[in-house]
């Protein structure tokens, strides 16, 4: 992969990321909650809106989707 493709490839990732992260943001987490969360793949943003529109206490919530 020339650096080229590979700078392309990390803005991406950091797009989606970023995304990720103002999703969370809108849904109440606070910023560094929403930032790591938007950081890791294997949580689902949905569930992890879902779990405070249901009322769990964010604290829960972290720990359930880390």
């Amino acid at each position: 992969m020339s650096p080229a493709e590979l700078a392309a490839k990390v803005t991406e990732h950091d797009s989606v990321r970023r995304w990720r992260s103002e999703q969370l943001q809108l849904a109440g987490y606070p910023p560094f909650d929403a930032l790591v969360l938007g950081r890791r793949r294997e949580v689902d943003i949905h569930r992890a809106k879902a779990l405070l529109r249901n009322g769990c206490p964010i604290p829960t919530a972290l720990r359930i989707l880390i």
